[in-house]
């Protein structure tokens, strides 16, 4: 099993709408994936380690999938779209990483 993560750093004066990464792109995302995608996760960013510090990213989601090669041909043909997606809800670089979940 891998975890897709995608995490949008949080950056003072940066753009981020919540309720449309949680109400329209991930569903969508998760409509072109189909059953590759086992679930996914979305957490909105509150704090970082310390008391009242700003959190260290804004949001992420989190895909979990079978394999990376399953991943990328379900999301392969609709990489234009989804990606494309991604100014109706933020101006924040997306950082991504795929990892082995092994607990």
């Amino acid at each position: 099993m891998i975890r897709f993560s995608v995490m949008y750093p949080h950056t003072p004066g940066a753009r981020f709408d919540h309720d449309y990464y949680r109400e329209k792109h991930m569903p969508m995302l998760k409509a072109r994936l189909g059953d590759v995608c086992r679930s996914y996760q979305i957490d909105k960013g509150l704090a970082g380690g310390a008391p009242g510090s700003t959190p260290v990213y804004e949001a992420m989601c989190h895909i979990l999938c079978d394999s990376v090669e399953a991943f990328e041909a379900a999301f392969g043909p609709h990489a234009k779209e989804i990606r494309g997606d991604i100014k109706n809800y933020t101006d924040i670089a997306p950082v991504m990483q795929v990892s082995e979940v092994v607990a």
